[in-house]
């Protein structure tokens, strides 16, 4: 077999050990470290070695098995693996995921959630379906602080569902609302998954966040015009609530409320994001930064405990680490799939078929859309994005547009039937009586709003473009 044969079948197996259920970390790194030793494979260093050995007087087996392994041991496979593991480690972009992971879970455990969900309640009473728009605000503020999908949908399961179910909403529609609403976190800045978007791609990060900011803002924007015309059309999905449960509220009331529970928070989040688009610190010392500003918050609500805070830190170290032993191993394996002339294989077969930009965009989101299906977004990321990423000058492609396109194309991996993990994590806090396909029915709309947002996206690139160039040139 030649090369880039083995480099196809390398690709191939690692693909079967994806689906046969192995831990994409380690089965990269083995999958590297196993076909690299192949590719780096010298022989003349071996025979050195052995005739090194064979060149003293009477050596012993202890001597063989030792030039054995030395011989063994001199591939220059284990060289690359080491300073991959060094180049993650010294990465300055990626420093900044623990420090705001571990923002993001101490703001989850500060018990703010609740108050948020009734003030903005209360602030949109006016509106048809305040209370799903209210949800939506809610997840949008809250996923954008924490950026973890999991604990939004499920907070916001246990917290807003049941209260939209007792105000006799719909239970499709009120599903759908904290689904979708709870994926905001991976498109909005300070989006953990542009920060290893901008490790993989080399885009700059401030460049990424600046033009993430009107897409977010777009489909946010998006999904609460959907809830309130839907409410507005049919409203038994929504039914408004008795005028005696709010108007009994004076505006300073309302306007403490506010104070109290929505404006602390927001302000976290615009000090973190507005350091690190005015240039007043770098994304990990922005980072720091909101990751103290998590524990005064915490604090101020008096929800800082040693346990909370325990548990926070645990969370943070675990995801961090399978983080960045994703980067070890995806660096690995992709430098020795070029090395054996992969990336040349796929180069040529996708330039062999003669597409246009914007074709090529359209395969590359539906390959990525169906990946969404099996893998999370980190595995996307780290170990396919990266195969197109050559590809991208050949069409004109910037690498800034081709990274919001994908921000926006992964919420669908957690909304996507069968295997939309946000309708698994609020099944399993939702009441009784909530099924699967009603949160299958419900969060369907919102990927034709995806599609639409990215289609819109296509047709307007300044949506893209204008923060950054105004921003930044």
């Amino acid at each position: 077999m030649t090369d880039p044969q083995i480099a196809v079948l390398m690709l191939a197996t690692f693909i079967l050990s994806i689906f046969l259920g192995f831990p994409i970390a380690f089965t990269l790194m083995a999958m590297g470290v196993g076909f690299g030793y192949y590719a780096y494979f010298d022989a003349g260093r071996q025979w050195r070695a052995y005739e090194k050995l064979m060149a003293s007087d009477d050596p012993g087996t202890f001597d063989i098995v030792s030039a054995w392994f030395e011989g063994f041991l001199n591939n220059r496979i284990f060289d690359l693996f080491v300073n991959q593991t060094y180049s993650v480690m010294s990465n300055d972009v990626l420093t900044a995921i623990p420090l705001f992971l571990f923002m993001g879970y101490v703001v989850e455990r500060a018990n703010i959630v609740n108050a948020l969900f009734d003030t903005l309640y209360v602030s949109a009473k006016r509106l048809p379906g305040a209370m799903a728009v209210a949800a939506l605000a809610t997840c949008a503020l809250f996923a954008t602080a924490t950026g973890i999908v999991g604990a939004v949908v499920t907070l916001m399961g246990m917290l807003a569902l049941p209260s939209m179910l007792k105000a006799r909403y719909d239970t499709s529609f009120a599903s759908g609302v904290i689904c979708a609403g709870g994926c905001l976190g991976i498109l909005i800045p300070p989006s953990i998954m542009l920060i290893v978007y901008a490790a993989a791609s080399n885009v700059s990060i401030v460049k990424l966040y600046a033009g993430a900011l009107l897409p977010g803002f777009l489909l946010a924007g998006l999904y609460i015009v959907y809830v309130v015309t839907r409410a507005t059309l049919n409203p038994k999905l929504a039914p408004k609530p008795p005028e005696d449960e709010t108007d009994h509220l004076s505006a300073a009331t309302i306007a403490w409320m506010l104070l109290t529970s929505f404006f602390p928070l927001a302000f976290l989040i615009l000090a973190v994001l507005g350091a690190i688009l005015f240039g007043l610190a770098t994304p990990s010392e922005a980072a720091a930064l909101g990751a103290l500003g998590g524990l005064l918050l915490a604090l101020a609500y008096r929800a800082l405990t040693w346990d909370r805070l325990r548990e926070s830190v645990y969370l943070t170290v675990r995801t961090s680490a399978m983080v960045c032993w994703m980067f070890v191993g995806s660096w690995t394996f992709s430098s020795v799939f070029s090395y054996l002339g992969g990336e040349s294989v796929v180069e040529e077969f996708v330039l062999g078929l003669e597409m246009s930009p914007i074709a090529f965009l359209i395969m590359a989101q539906i390959i990525i859309f169906l990946l969404g299906w099996p893998l999370e977004w980190s595995e996307i990321i780290i170990i396919f994005v990266p195969i197109f990423l050559p590809l991208l000058p050949h069409f004109g492609v910037d690498p800034l547009f081709f990274g919001i396109l994908i921000a926006l194309n992964l919420q669908t991996s957690f909304l996507t039937p069968p295997m939309a993990m946000s309708a698994y994590y609020l099944k399993g806090v939702a009441p009784p009586g909530v099924e699967l396909t009603h949160i299958f029915s419900g969060v369907m709309p919102y990927l034709v709003l995806i599609v639409t947002a990215m289609a819109l996206i296509y047709i307007f690139p300044s949506l893209v473009f204008y923060l950054p160039e105004l921003a930044y040139g």
